[in-house]
């Protein structure tokens, strides 16, 4: 579905300068630090679905190293001239080009309801990820959820009427599988409420987009990682350390350790790629 978003990358940033886009930039950005406090030692975190870098540029404004991927060429485009600080990778979700742990987070936002198998792309932002996962995604049993069901929505709406809803439950259901045997616990909200209620954000299952936060025990082949899942916000745990003070090359190509990725200290998060004869 990656296709859709090539065509709309001109024009996806100036969403955001809308109503309904200032609504749920403020909504969401809320609702992201909310989730991301419950990680208060991570430093490094990885975008998946980046598209024109639009809250890649809010984390890294809020002191995180960040890394945006995305499938979509002409979107990498709008986030390398609007985010040249910030290293931007053409890859695809479901088969991340990065090694074992290399990130402290990995986020999600409004990204799984455009994959083909979100299953398997969290699978792989588990593999990536050494403390845990973030994931906003729209809310099928919300007023937004419904509208976004009904044909006439679909017809008028070429991005949103296609996305594929969660729910808590189910959202819930596939961190859970994808994270296996790493699981610890589980962090919830939810934002974007309607009318004079869209600044709130509260434990009740009904607004436009959910949030989890899902904390991750240390990967199995990391034997001196001790973390503990908090109970309040704190805690503590290793990061993957990235450089990304100077602009991205736009050339290169994604997914390798040479050229302008490693040039920017990236080739310590690029997973080894079989030798080719």
């Amino acid at each position: 579905m990656w296709e859709i978003f090539e065509r709309e990358a001109g024009g996806y940033e100036g969403w955001y300068a809308t109503p309904s886009g200032q609504r749920a930039d403020q909504a969401e950005t809320a609702l992201l630090e909310w989730l991301l406090a419950w990680f208060p030692s991570a430093r490094s975190i990885l975008e998946v679905g980046c598209g024109s870098g639009h809250f890649s540029r809010w984390l890294a404004g809020n002191g995180l190293r960040v890394v945006g991927l995305d499938h979509a060429p002409a979107m990498l485009v709008e986030t390398r001239r609007r985010s040249p600080g910030i290293p931007a990778v053409l890859g695809d979700a479901h088969h991340l080009p990065f090694r074992d742990g290399a990130v402290d987070l990995a986020l999600f936002v409004v990204t799984l309801e455009f994959l083909k198998d979100p299953p398997v792309a969290l699978s792989e932002a588990v593999r990536v990820a050494r403390q845990g996962l973030v994931v906003v995604a729209l809310n099928r049993w919300s007023l937004g959820g419904i509208s976004r069901r009904r044909a006439f929505y679909r017809r008028q709406h070429r991005l949103l009427g296609r996305a594929a809803d969660q729910t808590l439950s189910s959202l819930r259901a596939l961190l859970m599988n994808a994270a296996g045997r790493r699981w610890q616990a589980a962090h919830w909200s939810s934002g974007l409420f309607p009318g004079l209620l869209w600044r709130m954000r509260v434990r009740l299952p009904l607004g436009d987009v959910v949030g989890l936060a899902v904390w991750l025990a240390p990967p199995s082949w990391d034997e001196n990682a001790v973390v503990v899942a908090p109970l309040s916000r704190a805690g503590s745990g290793p990061s993957c350390s990235f450089t990304s003070d100077t602009g991205m090359d736009r050339g290169g190509a994604a997914g390798t350790a040479s050229g302008p990725l490693a040039a920017r200290g990236l080739d310590c998060l690029i997973k080894a790629q079989a030798p080719t004869r």
